[in-house]
């Protein structure tokens, strides 16, 4: 097995459990090891990660292979049981109660999305440069997608836009990514910006392309297309945002800096960046961070965690932290390229790009770059089913990557 990966995975592991306990120890009321607080249950889930791993590496690969569709049909079903039975946490539906444990099957639905798409993928007979087979690949992490949308979960629905990256890799054309791109810059401009200017400036950009290339009709109804889909899309993203309850306007406004509300929607992140800025160079080291004993950012074991790395271990803890990231998504894509298994390099593209997504988007909502949503940092925010899904994805590549290297 490749073990720069592997040490990669303790590190992480490690040092998350770390800083669980860092940010629920109180020497004053804490007395030894208790299985009721939240590092206690932490441990306990990592010595059943450190199980499942162990059966991954010892069993067939063919196991996660050959039934990836059944194992994407059983999420399916989970997707649909939780929004009869699920029990609601933080406003969304998302957990089944099992015993004790509470269990997020929108968690697992990853890894069994990955194993059916890249089943599907890698098919010898498929064509992926054309149109038609792309969206009905994307339909293998579309159907998961509107599902959890209805829990409601955005984060977890936002991690499903990484199956675009196998995709890019195995023949779609970059102009479906540089559109969604633009898609993104109008969105946000439609918020930003005066309508009419806008419009104005999607005009100037139209005729330009006309002026620039021969001025044919086919090139002249071309840019009038460009500019009556710009301008729909735009009143669409107003007529959207008016239909949002109050609350949810404020949090945009907040986070696109048109508003200020630091004792209401923009407390998280207010707080979030005071903790990390407070930490400096080095940081005020480990079990010394007063944002984090007096509770002032809210979900610091799950969400929130990175503060704590800025916090306590400052600038540089945070490069340390964001270098092995970058390590395990840099090392991925290594082994990916290198597999001579279709399957095992789509499959690898697609564990790349969810941990891509979970690392950027927390990351990112933690520094105010992007919304508050709950999306866990792999191997590092407290729970037990976002561990094992994490933990399975990876292994499975590795056990993958594994036995090419025996055969």
């Amino acid at each position: 097995m490749d073990k720069p990966l592997l040490l990669v995975y303790l590190l992480l592991v490690a040092a998350g459990w770390f800083n669980i306990y860092s940010v629920v120890y109180d020497p004053e009321s804490m007395a030894g090891f208790s299985l009721a607080t939240r590092y206690g249950k932490q441990l306990v889930f990592i010595g059943f990660a450190v199980l499942l791993a162990a059966f991954v590496m010892i069993a067939d690969v063919r196991i996660f292979t050959q039934f990836a569709y059944l194992y994407y049909g059983i999420c399916i079903l989970l997707l649909l049981a939780v929004l009869v039975i699920g029990t609601e946490i933080s406003g969304a539906k998302s957990w089944i109660k099992v015993g004790p444990l509470s269990i997020q099957p929108s968690e697992f639905a990853k890894v069994a999305t990955c194993l059916a798409f890249a089943k599907y993928v890698s098919q010898p007979a498929l064509n992926m440069k054309r149109s038609r087979t792309q969206l009905q690949a994307s339909l293998w992490f579309l159907i998961p997608m509107v599902l959890i949308l209805l829990q409601p979960d955005a984060g977890s629905v936002l991690v499903f836009l990484a199956f675009l990256l196998p995709l890019y890799r195995e023949g779609m054309s970059g102009w479906v990514l540089v559109t969604g791109l633009v898609a993104a810059v109008l969105f946000v401009a439609a918020l930003l910006v005066n309508r009419y200017v806008l419009l104005g400036g999607i005009a100037l950009v139209a005729a330009f392309l006309i002026w620039r290339n021969k001025r044919t009709l086919k090139n002249v109804v071309l840019g009038v297309l460009l500019f009556a889909v710009c301008s729909f899309y735009i009143l669409g993203v107003e007529y959207a945002f008016n239909r949002l309850s109050p609350h949810q306007q404020t949090r945009i406004n907040v986070l696109l800096g048109k508003e200020q509300d630091i004792h209401g929607a923009g407390y998280n992140v207010n707080q979030s960046k005071i903790a990390i800025g407070s930490g400096g160079f080095w940081g005020k080291g480990y079990l010394q961070g007063t944002q984090t004993k007096f509770d002032f950012v809210p979900e610091q074991s799950t969400d929130f965690i990175f503060c704590t790395v800025g916090e306590e271990w400052g600038w540089v803890g945070c490069t340390v932290f964001l270098g092995g990231y970058l390590f395990l998504l840099l090392r991925i894509v290594k082994l990916a390229e290198r597999q001579k298994s279709a399957y095992a390099r789509v499959y690898g593209y697609g564990v790349a790009g969810i941990f891509f997504m979970h690392f950027f988007v927390n990351v990112g909502m933690t520094i105010g770059l992007l919304p508050v949503i709950g999306i866990p940092l792999p191997f590092f925010s407290y729970g037990g089913s976002s561990l094992w899904a994490f933990t399975l994805l990876l292994f499975i590549f590795v056990k993958m990557d594994a036995r090419q290297r025996n055969l």
